[in-house]
């Protein structure tokens, strides 16, 4: 009985996981954290801004971080954020007709 062996390079398929996220997309969430903390501190401590002015303001780089990485990039294929923000802000469609692309069809 002889076995068929084939090489997979099923590892090769993932780049990997850290703290939740696929690949490298924690760096950024990371990166924001940081920066909001900073932000925070810089409005409350050296400005003397609110403390709830100052963690709203601080609060918007780590949310908006947090919304495009784990709603637009986690899991879902390269490029849907780009798709995304285009269909939401662009306006423009794709489909077959080319009478009902907008802006294509001049005559």
């Amino acid at each position: 009985m002889d076995l068929r062996h084939t090489d997979t390079n099923a590892a090769d398929d993932s780049r990997g996981r850290a703290f939740g996220l696929d690949g490298d997309l924690y760096l950024p969430v990371v990166i924001a954290g940081l920066f909001s903390l900073a932000l925070g501190a810089l409005l409350a401590l050296w400005l003397h801004t609110g403390w709830l002015v100052a963690a709203a303001v601080a609060a918007l780089p780590i949310g908006l971080t947090l919304f495009w990485a784990i709603l637009l990039k986690h899991g879902r294929p390269p490029g849907h954020d780009r798709d995304w923000l285009d269909q939401k802000f662009g306006g423009g469609n794709f489909t077959r007709s080319r009478s009902a692309q907008r802006g294509l069809l001049d005559t």
